[in-house]
Parts: structure tokens; C-alpha cells; sequence
């Protein structure tokens, strides 16, 4: 993913762009002539996108400016680009391929709101036997001064207190959701908006989101998708839920996961009944090996292991989806942080490799707020329409106000905003933490530069248990990697602390740190 991270006044927006080397090329400035013609005639640029500044690119991509100068030169001259003076380079007027859309068009705000796809993209039209009801809100938390620290909440993680040091994994930093931007977008939701709107909404979601979500994860992630084929749902856990159901009912009876990964997600896979197979994790990710016909899905996170942090290697990608192709299986692809890669760009989405057989899922919770609770799938045509039947039998959906709010958030270029803030925030905050470790213990941080957590392996189970006992007690919450639930067996378990650096806000990310290195140099095996 290659940003307008440096020049002022940019387009702002992420672009996903292969670079790999072919050997008839002749060299990058040729590998980034295909990349942009393949973005433009694809669709995943449409018409009067504005590029981002030579100066900009070529930071982000690690390319000299002349290069990319010479690139937008070759393309406005063969009329892919344009480009005047004062304006910046935009994608030219190109014709429409078959079942197309008129190049150019965005579902926001020209598209009327709360009018459905001509085609009935979303699958089912609103009302009658096809519509859903909202409902299923959550219980509210006890406010912050009503619980003391240390306090266990229906068995789970101690609550946190104010003053609090917070390193719990898979949260962001919730201080800096744009709070401003988003009522923003609310406001002209609701201004802009059909009475229409206020019915029950499509199962598959509002199609000006289905459209935007199709743009950015194309655009961002190199993602192979149309509106048609984009399911909004309330998160990605959401998601998977109805996945597992629908897997379920289609017949599969198992499917692989990680070694470790999220807990819950396992247990959402066997609540639908599913019965999960171990997929072990090193240094390259997840390892095919253990999966055979009989295993009819599985559950990865390529761009980003979690909670150990690798990168799915190029060879088992191919591995997976040939195994996918041949058993006539699916993989549910999970990108939880793509967006958040700092020493390199992010490699693309798995699903481009065989979007047939690759579900791919996003959510808003690492970029915006888990609160958000909005995620989508990418579905092959095949699962669209039991993955269909599945949410009108779960009466699940997320309100349309909030799906049209996100819609605008994405179409005016704020929502990509937001993100490069919240990367270099992120990535200061990760350069820091590695750092001040770095003074206290020998051992390295595992696993990429990236993400919103870190692991940091300790010697043993018990030192790691030690600390995090000691941390609950000085007012630092931890998640240990050995007692976090997220193993599936029991043998050769790696002992660490799971960090996540996003979680403090940024008035106390300095004492977090202050406290956390006093905890790892003060505390040892017990």
C-alpha cells in the first residue's frame, strides 16, 4: 500500500499497487506503468480519482520522483491520466467495461440515499419476507467510578480504573475516533436522506456502503470485488458468525484454524457446530500441512498473524488456495489491521488469488472503534445467496444510519485521513515501545512491523504469569500469550505478553511505558 504519507495537499488516499518485477519490463518504472494501467482498467481507480503528488508516491513507494514523473508523463500521454496544472493528475474518462458502471461514479452523495441497486445488487429487495428488523443492543458497562481496579466482570478481564495502565491486545486507541467527522457524516445522512431510508434496510446492506467498501478495500487492498458481492455486517466477528452458520448448513463439518489465534473466533466456529483443526504458526505463518479433504474452510490472517504477528509466506498462500481450488473448500480471510503496516507496504489481499474461494473480511473496529460495530465480507458468488439466507434468519443488521454515516466518511477521503493519522501515530508508538524494551530485556519483539499489538516473548510460563499477576497488582493490564485462551493445544506453547501499544490514549502512553519497563526489569520467575 503506497500513501500520500508526505506531500501537503494530496489526494489523501491509499493505493494498492503491484510492483513485482517481470523479467520483459525493464524495471520499476515500467512495473508501475502496468500496476496503475491494471488500477485504472479494472475500475479500481475510477475516473477523476485524484493521484497522489509525484513527490508523495514516490516516498511512499520507495521510487525516486523522477521516476514517478516519467510514469504519470507515459500515461496522460496515452490517455490514461490527466493532468493540469493546479489540479494535480486524475485518472482520465475511460469507457465503462461490460455490466460496468459509468466510470467515475460515486455512490456518495451523489447516489440518492436509501434507493436500492436497479439490479438489486443487495441480493433481496426491502420489505416483506426479505426484510429485517434492528434490534439485539448490547448491556452497557459500569461506569468507570462504580468499579474498583482489579475488578473481574462475568469472568473475565479486570476492568479498568482511571490511571490504569491499559495494554490489553485488539483495541484502539478510543480517544482519538474523529468524533467530529462522524457526526458530520451523520448530519448529512440524515439531511440527505429518502423517508425510504427509515424501513427495514437490505439484508446485504445500504448499496451506497456495498460501493464504497468496494472501492476502498479494492483500492487499499488490492481487493478483487464489486458492490454486488460486499455483505455489511455488525464486525468481523459478526461475520464469521454467520459464515460458520451458513458453512454449516451447506454441509462442512470441519474447519482449520490458526494455532494460536483469537480465542473467540474458534469458539465461534464451534458454536455453528463446526469441529476446528490446529493449524500450527511459525516464522511464516500458518502451516497447510495438517489440512486435507476433509476440512471444508479455514481461518487465517495473511497480512498479519495474530496474535504472534508473521506474515503468511509467499509458497503457503499458493498452498492454501490450490487446496482450496482442489477440495472445493473456502478460506476466510481476516483483515483485521491490514491498514496498519509501518517498515514496508502491506502485500496484497490473499482473495486477489482466487476470489472464488477466498472470503475476505474487514472491519472499522482497529481504525475507528470496536463500538463502530460495522465489518464486511467479500463473497464469492457461490456463498452469496445461502450467506443471504443465513442473516434473514438471524434478523441481524447494522442501522442504516450508521452504514450511510460510513459510507460519506469513506466518499469524501476523510476515512483514509483518519487512518494515515492513526499510522504514524502507531507506528511512533511501536518504535518507542521497542526501544525503552530494548533497555530492559535482550529479547526482541516478535513478529512484523505492524498492527496495533507486539509480542514479547519471556523465558518461561512462569515468568510470564508472574507478570502479569504483578502487573494487575501495579495497575498494568497485560494479556499473557500462554493463559490467553488463544492456544488450541497444549504441547510446545510459547510463553510471552501480548502488548497492545494502541490501547492508551496519548496523555498516558508515556507513563504506561514508564510503568511497563519497571515491571519487566523488576519482576522475575516465580
Amino acid at each position: 500500500m503506497a500513501g500520500d504519507r508526505t506531500e501537503r495537499g494530496g489526494s489523501g488516499l491509499d493505493l494498492h499497487l503491484d510492483l513485482r518485477l517481470e523479467p520483459a519490463e525493464g524495471g520499476v518504472g515500467r512495473a508501475l506503468e502496468r500496476a496503475l494501467r491494471e488500477a485504472v482498467g479494472s475500475g479500481r481507480l475510477p475516473a477523476g480519482t485524484r493521484l497522489p503528488g509525484s513527490r508523495g508516491l514516490a516516498a511512499g513507494l520507495g521510487l525516486s520522483r523522477g521516476t514517478v514523473v516519467q510514469v504519470y508523463t507515459q500515461l496522460i500521454a496515452e490517455g490514461w491520466l490527466t493532468g493540469t496544472p493546479g489540479s494535480g493528475t486524475r485518472v482520465a474518462g475511460l469507457a465503462a467495461g461490460p455490466g460496468e458502471p459509468p466510470a467515475g461514479r460515486r455512490p456518495w452523495p451523489d447516489a440518492r440515499l436509501g434507493v436500492s441497486d436497479a439490479s438489486g445488487a443487495g441480493g433481496r429487495s426491502p420489505g416483506g419476507r426479505n426484510a429485517l428488523a434492528h434490534g439485539g443492543p448490547g448491556a452497557g458497562s459500569p461506569p468507570d467510578d462504580q468499579v474498583r481496579p482489579g475488578t473481574v466482570l462475568g469472568g473475565h478481564e479486570p476492568v479498568p480504573h482511571q490511571g490504569w495502565a491499559d495494554l490489553r491486545p485488539g483495541r484502539p486507541d478510543l480517544s482519538s475516533f474523529p468524533r467530529a467527522l462522524w457526526a458530520a457524516s451523520v448530519r448529512r445522512a440524515a439531511a440527505a436522506a429518502d423517508p425510504g431510508l427509515f424501513d427495514y434496510g437490505e439484508l446485504a446492506g445500504v448499496p451506497a456502503l456495498r460501493a464504497a467498501v468496494a472501492g476502498y478495500v479494492s483500492r487499499t487492498r488490492g481487493v478483487r470485488v464489486t458492490a454486488r458481492t460486499v455483505v455489511v455486517t455488525a464486525g468481523f466477528s459478526h461475520g464469521l458468525a454467520l459464515l460458520a452458520r451458513t458453512f454449516a448448513r451447506l454441509g462442512v463439518r470441519r474447519a482449520g484454524i490458526e494455532d494460536p489465534c483469537l480465542a473467540r473466533h474458534r469458539e465461534l466456529l464451534e458454536a455453528a457446530g463446526l469441529e476446528t483443526v490446529p493449524l500450527a504458526v511459525d516464522a511464516d505463518g500458518a502451516d497447510p500441512a495438517a489440512l486435507d479433504g476433509g476440512v471444508g474452510a479455514v481461518l487465517l490472517t495473511p497480512a498479519h498473524q495474530h496474535p504472534r504477528g508473521a506474515v503468511l509466506a509467499p509458497g503457503r498462500r499458493t498452498a492454501f488456495v490450490d487446496w482450496a481450488q482442489r477440495c472445493g473448500a473456502y478460506v476466510i480471510e481476516d483483515d483485521y489491521d491490514g491498514e496498519f503496516r509501518y517498515d514496508q507496504r502491506p502485500v496484497g489481499a490473499l482473495q486477489a488469488l482466487a476470489p472464488d474461494r477466498v472470503v475476505y473480511g474487514g472491519t472499522t473496529s482497529k481504525a475507528l472503534a470496536p463500538g463502530t460495530r460495522i465489518g464486511w465480507l467479500v463473497v464469492p458468488e457461490e456463498l452469496h445467496g445461502p450467506l443471504l439466507d443465513t442473516i434473514e434468519h438471524t434478523v441481524a443488521a447494522v442501522p442504516v444510519i450508521d452504514q450511510f454515516a460510513l459510507a460519506d466518511l469513506i466518499g469524501r477521503g476523510d476515512y483514509d485521513r483518519h487512518i494515515r493519522r492513526l499510522r504514524l501515530a502507531y507506528r511512533r508508538r511501536r518504535t518507542e515501545l521497542a526501544e525503552r524494551l530494548a533497555a530492559v530485556t535482550p529479547t526482541p519483539l516478535e513478529g512484523i512491523s505492524a498492527g496495533l499489538h507486539a509480542l514479547l516473548p519471556v523465558a518461561s510460563v512462569e515468568r510470564e504469569r508472574a507478570l502479569v499477576a504483578a502487573g494487575v497488582r501495579a495497575g498494568v493490564l497485560t494479556n499473557g500469550l500462554q493463559s490467553s485462551g488463544d492456544w488450541h493445544t497444549t504441547e510446545t506453547r510459547t510463553a510471552a505478553l501480548i502488548l497492545g501499544y494502541a490501547t492508551p490514549p496519548p496523555h498516558a502512553w508515556h507513563r504506561t511505558l514508564d510503568l511497563l519497563t519497571e515491571l519487566i526489569a523488576t519482576v522475575g520467575d516465580r
